[in-house]
């Protein structure tokens, strides 16, 4: 496997990586990061290969709140315009989607917790995809959503959000929810966002998202077998 110039883009410290970064350091990759709560500083699309874009609790609109959205945004249309690795996560997710035309607004429902995903047929056929579940138990946290970009591959949807994942020119990826995630990393997701763990259709309780921990090895899995897939393409 070649070895990747990788930079993330982090929004909060407590939505990190989480395992991408197990990832990146078992095959040797080259790791960079912005963090925009202490340093907006971006690179150039030609000092990278890959571009990774976390989450975060803050809407893909709130420009006028956060000033280095602007610059980010900007970024990410670059590095897909030069033909890079995009991955989205969450957030990330809504700004490559807003970035392709689509609306980003929010959702019927909120979607907090373990809940399936299911691929749809164009997924199922994909070879990023091939040999997955149809059905997978993921982790979610959003109340945001986005339409899907024109000329993108809908990949996965759940019943409280139909568009969780996309595929645009087969190297720009957008996930609704998050495969990364962590036990420590959980912890503090609900320590972070507490407050809106409240009773909902699509919100579970703390303890019944700890509960379901053990999903996390599996999602892990499928992560590792994506990002393998992307790499070596």
């Amino acid at each position: 496997m070649q070895k990747l110039r990788i930079h993330y883009l982090q929004h909060v410290p407590f939505e990190g990586l989480g395992s991408i970064a197990e990832w990146v350091s078992l095959h040797e990759h080259h790791l960079t990061a912005t963090k925009f709560f202490t340093d907006s500083t971006l690179p150039e699309p030609a000092e990278i290969d890959w571009l990774i874009i976390m989450g975060g609790p803050m809407g893909a609109y709130d420009e006028k709140k956060y000033d280095w959205l602007a610059s980010e945004k900007q970024l990410i249309k670059n590095a897909i315009q030069s033909g890079k690795t995009v991955i989205g996560i969450c957030l990330g997710a809504q700004l490559i989607a807003e970035i392709l035309g689509a609306k980003v607004y929010l959702n019927p429902h909120k979607e907090i917790g373990w809940f399936p995903i299911q691929l749809s047929e164009e997924g199922i056929a994909n070879k990023l995809f091939k040999g997955l579940s149809k059905t997978l138990t993921v982790f979610h946290w959003h109340g945001d959503t986005f339409d899907l970009p024109t000329n993108a591959t809908l990949i996965a949807s759940s019943e409280a959000c139909k568009n969780q994942a996309f595929l645009y020119n087969e190297k720009v990826i957008g996930l609704q929810f998050h495969f990364e995630m962590t036990e420590a990393a959980l912890q503090k997701m609900i320590e972070n966002g507490n407050e809106e763990l409240v009773p909902g259709s699509f919100i579970q309780t703390a303890e019944r998202i700890l509960n379901n921990r053990n999903l996390i090895e599996n999602n892990k899995g499928v992560l590792f077998d994506l990002l393998d897939r992307l790499a070596s393409q």
